[in-house]
């Protein structure tokens, strides 16, 4: 699990926006959509927002471990569909 809680913390600390961050910085809305949802973003955008807010990568994301596997997690076997 990926908390970016961090960023948000750390964009305040340096008084930088996601206006600022989309209009001028070129970072996509959905990429900031993405974030606030705390889901995956390549490492490509991860370097940029550390870049951009000269940070390193701990002052924008924590990574947890999940707290189970879901169904479809390594630790199952997979459901498969007999052939008629």
């Amino acid at each position: 699990m990926v908390s970016y809680e961090r960023l948000w913390e750390t964009m305040k600390k340096k008084n930088i926006s996601q206006y600022y961050l989309i209009r001028y910085c070129n970072v996509s809305s959905s990429q900031i959509d993405r974030l606030k949802k705390n889901c995956y973003v390549s490492t490509h955008t991860i370097e940029k927002l550390c870049f951009l807010l000269q940070c390193n990568v701990e002052d924008v994301m924590t990574v947890y471990p999940d707290p189970e596997p879901g169904e479809d997690g390594p630790s199952k076997k997979r459901k498969t569909s007999k052939k008629a």
